[in-house]
C-alpha cells in the first residue's frame, strides 16, 4: 500500500468509537465530502468515486451488530468481506472469532484504511486490492456484503457474484437500510437494528439497518 494512502487517511480522519459498537474504533471522516474533494485534489481524478472507506453506513453498522450478537454465525470460519470500505464488517469478524478475515476493494484509500483500522483494533485483516465480480466465489466460508445496492450498475453485478458464492456452499449475509437497488425477492430477513450512520448523505444519520442471508440461486 502506499505511504501516502495512508498519510492521506490518517490526515483526513480521526480516530473514534463506531456508534453502537463502542469497542470498535475507526478512523472515520466528519465531514465526508471535503475528503471527497481532498481525494480529487490528491489523485487528480475529479471523478474518483465518494470515499466510502469515511463513513460507517448503516448496512455495515446492521452486519457488525449482528456478529457481536451471534459469533457463531462466523467463528472458527473464513470471512470474505466484499466492498469492505472502512474494514468494519471484517473487523467485527474478526471479534467474533473468524479464523481468517480477507476485506476486498478497488479503492487505494480504502485498501488503506482497512489497515490501519485493523491495526488499531488489534486484528488481523488481509486486503485484496482488485475487482472480484467477475471471477468465482472466494476461499471463504461466509461472505459479508455490507451496503452493496446503492447504485444500478454495482447491484447488478454484485447479485450474479453472490449467486455463485451460495451455489458453492459459502453462506452469504447481507447488510443494508433497504436502498432501492437491494433484491429483496432473494432474501430473507435475519435481524433489524437500529444504526446510526456517521454521515448525513442519506437524508437521516438514525436509521434501520437490516440482515439477511441471500437464498435463490438462479442460473445467470
Amino acid at each position: 500500500m502506499p505511504a501516502s494512502a495512508r498519510a492521506f487517511v490518517l490526515r483526513h480522519t480521526a480516530l473514534g468509537p463506531v456508534p453502537g459498537l463502542e469497542s470498535i474504533r475507526l478512523y472515520l471522516a466528519d465531514d465526508v465530502l471535503a475528503v471527497w474533494h481532498a481525494a480529487h485534489i490528491e489523485t487528480g481524478d475529479f471523478e474518483a468515486d465518494l470515499p466510502y472507506w469515511a463513513v460507517a453506513w448503516g448496512g455495515g453498522l446492521a452486519i457488525a451488530r449482528h456478529l457481536a450478537v451471534h459469533p457463531g454465525l462466523v467463528s472458527g470460519r473464513r470471512v470474505f468481506d466484499l466492498a469492505s470500505g472502512s474494514g468494519l464488517c471484517a473487523i467485527a469478524a474478526v471479534r467474533a472469532g473468524a479464523a481468517r478475515a480477507v476485506a476486498a476493494d478497488i479503492d487505494p484509500f480504502a485498501l488503506a484504511a482497512i489497515e490501519i483500522n485493523a491495526r488499531a483494533n488489534g486484528c488481523r485483516v488481509e486486503v485484496v486490492g482488485r475487482d472480484v465480480l467477475d471471477g468465482g466465489a472466494p476461499e471463504a466460508d461466509v461472505v459479508l456484503a455490507g451496503d452493496c445496492w446503492y447504485e444500478a450498475r454495482l447491484a447488478g453485478r454484485v447479485l450474479p457474484w453472490l449467486r455463485r458464492a451460495v451455489a458453492r456452499g459459502l453462506d452469504v449475509l447481507v447488510g443494508d437500510p433497504g436502498r432501492r437497488y437491494l433484491p429483496a425477492d432473494e432474501l430473507v430477513e435475519l435481524a433489524t437494528y437500529d444504526v446510526r450512520t456517521t454521515s448525513d448523505l442519506e437524508d437521516m444519520d438514525r436509521r434501520t439497518g437490516h440482515v439477511y442471508r441471500l437464498r435463490t440461486v438462479r442460473r445467470d
